[in-house]
């Protein structure tokens, strides 16, 4: 089958991901369980082959072919936007599409507390979104663009890999960049953004030390940088984002990370009754107890503040699954399977 016509079922079934595993049949992920297409045959290392040649020009392909694995965008007129991997599989090619919406949601769509608002109308600082892949973080990181782009006149660069959502022509200026075919790294992009009048920086991913050492940079000069990290808490941030730094220069970003940060938002994915998906997040707000905290390495004490701050917009992992289901929105089940 055309790869188009594969995505349009996905689309149809309201699945957030297409699998292509060669000798497999075409498989789709449905409110983060896998559902095998039984009705379509197998796809034979042939077929995917020749998908990926309607899909790569020239230049994605010599890199896929040298690289063995390949990130990029591909989009079908009327239909949406996909973010696509390609990876090799016993020697043959597998292909992963994320179906991206055609529409950026509104915050309060995906359920966004009113303290991110507060969060991004901050001028300066680092905002973070946390959660293992798959958890929304992309989505999450357009809406508070997008809201942003509604209400306020400013300049917005995005950092991304690769492009997921386009952004309508609203009050700001956007200009988005995509790894590979804009910049030949983010760390590359990063050095060269402020040449570029920002007010905000959104950058898709911390990946590495220098990525990393260039976004916190950037938040202390003034602007407001939105980016994601693959952890699955608040906690686990901080550690993460120290720990990838020799020793001798851990207390210094401690310190540099302390004043930088304005709040982080971990979340994940949960079924929701009556279907489809629902986002349960953790609120961490960098008060000056939690800078405190975070200067003298005291980071386990970070979930009590948490715990005693609602007042202040704070909210755990656990407060926020009891309070998705006193909505009615998530069933005891998920709840005590993912507290134990």
């Amino acid at each position: 089958m055309e790869i188009n016509k594969l995505l349009e079922i996905a689309i149809e079934k309201k699945a957030s991901d297409l699998h292509l595993v060669a000798n497999h049949r075409p498989t789709l992920r449905i409110n983060t369980q896998i559902e095998i297409l039984k009705n379509l045959p197998e796809m034979s290392s042939t077929a995917i082959k020749k998908i990926i040649g309607d899909i790569l020009n020239a230049e994605q392909k010599n890199k896929f072919y040298e690289e063995k694995d390949l990130d990029l965008s591909y989009e079908i007129n009327d239909l949406g936007r996909f973010r696509v991997n390609l990876c090799w599989e016993r020697g043959n090619i597998s292909l992963v599409a994320r179906i991206i919406n055609k529409n950026v949601p509104k915050m309060e769509d995906i359920g966004l507390e009113d303290i991110v608002k507060e969060m991004i109308q901050q001028k300066q600082g680092l905002i973070l979104v946390t959660g293992p892949t798959g958890s929304g973080k992309s989505t999450t990181l357009a809406s508070m663009i997008n809201y942003i782009n509604e209400n306020k006149k400013v300049s917005i660069v995005t950092l991304e890999d690769p492009i997921e959502y386009l952004f309508p022509k609203s009050q700001s200026i956007i200009t988005q960049r995509e790894l590979g075919s804009d910049m030949k790294t983010f760390a590359a992009g990063l050095k060269h953004v402020l040449r570029q009048d920002p007010d905000i920086i959104m950058v898709g991913e911390m990946r590495d030390l220098e990525s990393i050492a260039l976004t916190l940079t950037l938040a202390e000069t003034g602007h407001l940088v939105l980016a994601t990290l693959h952890t699955p808490n608040a906690l686990q941030v901080i550690d993460r984002i120290v720990d990838v730094f020799p020793a001798y220069q851990q207390d210094q970003i401690r310190m540099q990370f302390s004043m930088v940060l304005n709040g982080i938002l971990a979340q994940r994915l949960l079924p929701k009754i009556g279907g489809g998906l629902v986002a349960a997040r953790e609120i961490l707000i960098n008060t000056p107890a939690i800078s405190n905290i975070i200067r003298q390495n005291k980071t386990p004490q970070i979930n009590t503040v948490m715990q005693t701050s609602a007042d202040k917009g704070m909210l755990t992992m656990k407060q926020s699954l009891r309070s998705l289901h006193t909505k009615g929105l998530i069933d005891e089940e998920t709840v005590d399977i993912l507290l134990t």
